[in-house]
């Protein structure tokens, strides 16, 4: 199993007073008023996943936990602290019943078991669609927000073989392979984690396919719902996504960069950290070839995956929600592939990279035209960007 090198990518859990248990997992919630009163102490200033733990383990319950959180404080040298006010919990409860989520308890039956496991789990869980779609195997695929034509080709194919297989695909929802991920494994079972609240989509252009999540997979955040996600919510929210799934796959992404973060938190977690290499020329591989050079799994197929983490038994197909409409048989599936706004001289140079690419592929991939293609293809090619290969290849100049 690959183990994370010391490197400047790591994942720093928010500041409270106290550190986790060992071993300790809170009882199952006691009704609306014990999970009022959970929701509140996650949310009070300073508790995070750790002190909440530490809380409940030596005050008994959440209401115990709640009286005693400004001695806490005091102790720690807080002064004048206050629990989060009831008001702000009943408006949170208000957004989520207008969402249609719902709330689940680290230590409920429906929490998921794998998550569960990690140090640092999310004490509250928003969720929106089929939350059975956790208790299946898991497997995470994550990578650049700018994928090539050709990672686009390979995560479509290994999602959708992994899918078919009886995985349950997790990804971040983020433009690019997340999306791609997602789109591939709508019908077999998918799960978005959420940077900001269950309900806020982002980045907006993926709110169609959000919107298909909710119907055929899963939504997820720990965050309130209406919060906008920032910066410092993505890590957060990557520690959710390998820790949902039995082994990460990256496909894609620059050394440093958010999915590399992912990486780390798997190998933290015991997760088999797998990565699809790359031409060595390409900046987007250079992330997949440094896990590979560091003891990573390496994945060309959906066999790849299940040798290392186990086949997961029977497909299990999730059911379809009782509330949601069938969708005609005519129905194209939303595949988001790169951003279609734009110059298409610019989506073309997005997408390409060493390796030669089909320009008929090109046509699929950026959804437009042969002559479209063929003109932009011919001002890119005057203008020095890129480089025709036999057989109706083409790309980037230099590689």
């Amino acid at each position: 199993m690959w183990t994370a090198p010391d490197s400047q990518l790591h994942y720093t859990p928010d500041p409270g007073f106290y550190e986790a248990p060992v071993g300790f997992v809170p009882p199952p919630a006691r009704g609306d008023d014990d999970r009022f009163t959970r929701l509140r102490l996650i949310r009070s200033r300073r508790v995070g996943p750790a002190t909440y733990l530490r809380l409940l383990a030596e005050h008994g319950s959440a209401a115990a936990a709640l009286d005693a959180l400004p001695e806490v404080a005091k102790a720690a040298g807080v002064q004048g602290y206050e629990p989060c006010p009831e008001p702000v919990i009943k408006a949170e409860l208000r957004a989520a019943a207008r969402a249609g989520a719902r709330m689940l308890c680290l230590g409920d039956s429906e929490y998921p078991e794998h998550l569960a496991t990690i140090s640092d789990a999310p004490p509250i869980l928003w969720a929106m669609g089929q939350t059975a779609l956790m208790m299946r195997p898991c497997v995470a695929i994550v990578g650049t927000r700018n994928a090539s034509s050709l990672g686009g080709r390979m995560v479509r194919k290994l999602a959708g073989e992994l899918g078919e297989a009886g995985f349950t695909i997790v990804s971040g929802l983020a433009r690019g392979i997340d999306a791609l991920a997602h789109a591939a494994s709508l019908d077999t079972g998918t799960i978005a984690v959420m940077a900001g609240g269950v309900d806020v989509v982002y980045p907006t252009e993926n709110a169609d396919l959000a919107a298909r999540i909710t119907k055929a997979g899963l939504r997820l955040s720990e965050q309130p719902l209406g919060l906008q996600p920032q910066a410092r919510h993505f890590p957060r929210r990557n520690r959710i996504v390998s820790g949902l799934a039995q082994g990460v796959i990256l496909i894609e992404a620059a050394a440093r960069s958010g999915s590399l973060i992912t990486a780390r938190l798997a190998a933290d977690q015991g997760r088999e950290v797998m990565a699809v290499p790359g031409h060595p020329m390409d900046s987007r591989a250079s992330g997949g070839n440094i896990l590979l050079r560091d003891g990573a799994t390496l994945v060309r197929s959906a066999e790849d995956v299940i040798e290392a983490l186990g086949a997961p038994g029977h497909i299990m197909r999730p059911a379809a929600p009782e509330t949601a409409q069938a969708a005609p048989e005519s129905a194209t599936p939303a595949v988001p592939s790169t951003d279609n706004s734009g110059p298409i001289e610019a989506r073309i140079l997005a997408v390409l990279g060493p390796v030669p690419t089909p320009e008929d592929q090109l046509v699929r991939d950026l959804q437009t035209t042969p002559r479209d293609l063929a003109q932009a293809l011919a001002v890119l090619e005057l203008s020095g960007h890129l480089r025709r290969a036999p057989g109706g290849m083409v790309h980037l100049t230099g590689s």
